[in-house]
């Protein structure tokens, strides 16, 4: 189940902090895509990896169809600068199959319907008049007016999708459009999540003085699920050396990456550390970045790991920045850094810091507001934004300046 390469992603220590581009570059570099496949319906492979790249087995549409509600045409039987009046031979509604259109006649047409042999244009039922059995035509009609050709969307034996594309319902449409009703992907990633920390208490339980609720227990659970990645969930770990070593060597025997929050310092009752280094390597990086300074990255008996911070918006960012990246890649998705576009600052910062820093903010009334405690500790921020403005290191950053903007639904999902 290894899917990292660890030698790629030292750090020598008192080094000076990693700029965020690097890291992340390094820890792709590291990443192994998995080689393991399994074939599912299409119904059931929404947020899957495509492990092929689908062929379309049919034309899309298979005919010639009809655009518009109307009558189906041969130009030849229409005059120029002049209505002319003709039967109607048939009525030809979507799904039934038509006959040849007969001389100097007119068919009656409805959306999506097939068009007929001998027809080469379609004219609105707006610009028709019926009467009786006839209906009067204008005679001004374009070649193929109002006409879907066949194969318009997609021609048969064409590529659908490409190898290593994560599937969206609009893929799904598309897949079943071609007549696809199985799809090869590749399985989903299994990740074990552990949270070390004797203050943390789980929600309904009472808070004795000293203590926390665990909220980075169910955010990372949420953005593991939000990825279609399968959860092996740990719980929470005691903040003692064997319960440690235990947890991480039950997690690389079940899983294909683990994450832990908090426990990989050098305090007393930091015991990540010294269990990941004695079961496989770490690397304990320094990175450029706010909230989020440090990172631990290495692997468990081959399996790779990251130490996320245990602060819950420090948690949140080193994730979303590196892991889901890399997350992604194991999973065998092709690797797409996250949309990011130009929006006017509605805020003022006049105070250069040294690190990249990722605001949290929300995108109002054209302008990005950050909330107002960027603490690493507060995740109400992540919950009232809907973006993150990223503020180079050293930049002071004026009202109505643009600053990029990464939407949060790039990251979460």
């Amino acid at each position: 189940m290894s899917g990292c390469d660890c030698d790629a992603v030292k750090q020598p220590a008192r080094q000076p902090l990693m700029p965020v581009a690097e890291a992340l570059a390094r820890l792709l570099e590291a990443t192994q895509p998995t080689s393991l496949l399994e074939t599912v319906p299409v119904l059931q492979a929404l947020g899957r990896v495509l492990a092929q790249t689908p062929l379309a087995a049919v034309d899309v549409p298979p005919a010639a169809n009809s655009a518009m509600d109307g009558y189906a045409v041969c130009r030849a039987d229409l005059q120029a600068g002049a209505e002319v009046c003709l039967p109607v031979s048939q009525r030809i509604a979507a799904g039934s199959a038509p006959t040849p259109l007969e001389p100097g006649s007119a068919a009656r047409i409805f959306t999506g319907a097939e068009i007929p042999a001998g027809a080469d244009a379609v004219i609105i039922q707006e610009q028709a008049r019926a009467e009786g059995g006839s209906v009067w035509l204008p005679g001004e009609v374009k070649a193929r007016q109002n006409i879907r050709p066949q194969g318009q969307d997609v021609q048969q034996g064409q590529p659908v999708l490409a190898c290593g594309s994560r599937l969206q319902a609009a893929d799904l449409g598309v897949l079943a459009s071609v007549g696809l009703a199985d799809v090869q992907v590749y399985k989903r990633l299994k990740v074990a999540l552990l949270c070390t920390g004797d203050e943390l208490v789980q929600p309904g339980m009472p808070l004795a003085p000293g203590q926390i609720y665990n909220s980075n227990r169910f955010l990372l659970q949420g953005l593991l699920q939000g990825l279609g990645m399968e959860v092996i969930d740990l719980g929470q770990v005691d903040d003692t050396p064997e319960a440690t070593e235990a947890a991480l060597q039950r997690a690389s025997e079940q899983a294909d990456l683990i994450i832990s929050t908090g426990g990989v310092s050098v305090g007393e009752e930091d015991h990540i550390k010294g269990c990941v280094e004695k079961l496989g390597a770490l690397a304990l990086w320094r990175i450029n970045l706010k909230p989020g300074k440090p990172l631990a990255y290495g692997h468990v008996n081959q399996v790779p790991f990251f130490g996320l911070p245990g602060n819950p918006g420090s948690a949140m960012i080193t994730f979303c920045l590196f892991a889901r990246p890399c997350l992604l890649k194991q999973q065998g998705m092709n690797s797409q850094p996250p949309l990011s576009v130009k929006v006017p600052a509605g805020f003022v910062r006049t105070r250069e810091i040294g690190r990249q820093e990722y605001l949290r903010v929300r995108l109002e009334d054209g302008v990005l507001k950050p909330f107002a405690n960027q603490s690493s500790g507060m995740l109400s921020s992540a919950s009232w934004s809907n973006g993150l403005a990223l503020i180079p290191p050293r930049t002071c950053i004026e009202e109505g300046q643009l600053v990029d903007f990464i939407p949060l639904s790039e990251l979460l999902g």
